[in-house]
């Protein structure tokens, strides 16, 4: 089975939809070759950090800064139940472009470490809060993963994979995906999306039904 999923690092139902998704392959059982594709959510932001996530949230859903902190506390609440000790309200928000840069030549060239540096970025952005558009923090992350410091380097510090980003979002809005995550599981000649996040136990009946045979191409909703 093949498992393409579009994440950003600054949305924590990725990390938390994703996580499960995994647990539910180790359930399961299956063999899954792992595919990431991009979608950046906040293309506008750089390396300076204005503000965090509640203020954030509040300006763009237009609601009181309280009632933000309300509904942040309970993204975190949700993450913390799956183990995933996120601070999302504290979170300061940067690009997450060149993570997300780094992690498509990592898909393309080792394909082997992808899932553990994605998993390395959630944790140095949702948990950690450190500033993942710093190139020191990504180059230690990629070389905590194997990757050579020369290779990280040259990524991170020039446009490589640009192109590559754009594509993956134009692909998946021409596909009707408009928010992360989104997960496509493709078996033989059978396709299923699962867009946003689900429980283990949903992802694993997903999972199951694909092997089955009974699910034919359609939405999963």
């Amino acid at each position: 089975m093949r498992i393409v999923y579009l994440i950003d690092y600054n949305c924590p139902y990725s990390y938390i939809g994703l996580k499960r998704l995994q647990k539910a392959v180790e359930n399961v059982g299956v063999d899954v070759e792992w595919e990431m594709r991009s979608f950046e959510l906040e293309p506008t932001l750089g390396k300076r950090q204005t503000m965090t996530t509640s203020e954030r949230y509040a300006e763009k859903y237009g609601v009181p800064l309280d009632e933000a902190e309300v509904e942040i506390s309970e993204i975190e609440k949700i993450a913390n139940e799956d183990g995933l000790n996120i601070n999302y309200k504290d979170m300061l928000l940067v690009s997450s472009k060149d993570a997300l840069r780094l992690t498509k030549f990592a898909q393309n060239r080792h394909p082997e470490v992808t899932l553990e540096l994605v998993d390395k970025i959630f944790e140095a952005n949702l948990v950690k809060n450190e500033n993942i558009y710093k190139t020191e923090i990504l180059k230690d992350i990629a070389i905590s993963c194997g990757i050579e410091e020369y290779e990280a380097l040259k990524i991170l510090e020039q446009n490589y994979y640009n192109i590559e980003m754009e594509l993956d979002k134009d692909e998946a809005i021409n596909n009707g995906i408009t928010a992360t995550p989104c997960f496509i599981l493709f078996l033989k000649e059978d396709r299923l999306i699962i867009p946003g996040v689900f429980s283990t136990e949903k992802f694993e009946t997903a999972l199951k039904d694909m092997i089955s045979g009974e699910i034919e191409k359609k939405t999963f909703t």
